[in-house]
């Protein structure tokens, strides 16, 4: 059951989120140079506004997977997932953002996007996996590429301008092989 899932890698644990994740996260969602990078505007409602819509989400919320991402030591540092899941044509888009500064440039989206894949590639479906990223967000590009993403495509939407990246399931863990 998904409740109970911890994914461990090098560096982070992903856990469902929770109630508990709410402050960062509102703190995460109020900085205007984390929305910049997520394309996104600093939410202006108030804590008491989105700890509301926040418990109803975590409720209702059905659409794919969301985890937060912690430290080996316990640190709630950021929170990635994937959703838009297509079962016909077996792809997602995944998503992340690292909120704690501290944490920029030192691993840590790697491993945690690297941990997700693993996960997605071992218990879904799915064959293929695509984010979108800002076009000048290099550091971002050069994360995922890590991970193994290469650039399959533009978008331009909500006026951003985006890279979009791809990566497939592994032939090692095709059903068939």
């Amino acid at each position: 059951m998904i409740e109970q899932l911890s994914l461990v890698g090098e560096k982070v644990r992903l856990r469902p989120k929770h109630i508990g994740d709410a402050a960062n996260d509102y703190a995460w969602r109020r900085d205007a140079e984390l929305c910049r990078l997520d394309a996104t505007s600093p939410l202006t409602c108030s804590f008491k506004e989105f700890l509301e819509d926040y418990a109803w989400e975590l409720k209702h919320y059905h659409s794919g997977r969301r985890f937060a991402i912690e430290t080996l030591e316990g640190e709630h540092i950021g929170n990635c997932g994937f959703f838009s899941i297509n079962e016909e044509k077996q792809e997602a888009e995944v998503g992340i953002m690292i909120g704690n500064r501290a944490y920029w440039d030192r691993g840590y989206g790697t491993d945690a996007i690297l941990t997700l894949l693993r996960y997605i590639f071992a218990s879904t479906g799915l064959r293929r996996v695509y984010l979108k990223t800002l076009d000048w967000n290099i550091r971002a590009q050069k994360c995922f590429r890590k991970c193994g993403f290469t650039p399959c495509g533009s978008l331009f939407c909500w006026g951003y301008s985006f890279l979009v990246m791809e990566i497939f399931r592994p032939e090692k863990l095709s059903p068939e092989g």
